[in-house]
């Protein structure tokens, strides 16, 4: 992993919060911050690789758009947790899983056009894994920030 050094935390810096939609944003980009448009993409790409940038890509409220979320958590022995987290994570509505330390040990949250099919998806989830203790926890009312990680 390449160490990140002033550039790179002012690329991170300003893509996170307003990235320009326009034909050339890296261009966009390197112009804002004194840099070549080439030089970012070059960045941009590292920190990919490295990890450090998981993804770019715009975020929508589901709710506005006829979707449904909730957030699951599941009771997971050990030997299936493998099993369990890839049978998850090939539903195109989950986000993101991860484990806890806790009974309820791997946490995942999920989307889609209905409750019911949350609701069918996580029956299927169920008799694929043979897990069967998966809370399905909607949301009630959602207090969304804007989540910003200064470097």
């Amino acid at each position: 992993m390449t160490p990140i050094d002033d550039i790179d935390k002012k690329i991170i810096n300003k893509i996170q919060t307003l990235f320009p939609i326009e034909p050339r944003p890296y261009r966009a980009i390197a112009r804002d911050l004194g840099l070549e448009e080439a030089q970012v993409i070059t960045r941009v790409k590292q920190l990919k690789e490295d990890g450090i940038i998981r993804r770019i890509g715009g975020n929508f409220s589901p709710h506005k758009l006829g979707f449904h979320s909730t957030l699951c958590a599941a009771m997971v022995p050990e030997d299936k947790i493998g099993l369990f987290t890839e049978t998850v994570n090939s539903y195109s509505g989950v986000t993101h899983n991860y484990m806890r330390s806790h009974a309820y040990n791997v946490w995942f949250t999920f989307i889609a056009e209905s409750v019911e099919l949350i609701e069918s998806n996580l029956e299927e989830i169920a008799k694929t894994t043979g897990v069967t203790e998966i809370l399905n926890l909607p949301a009630t009312d959602v207090f969304k920030i804007s989540a910003q990680f200064k470097v």
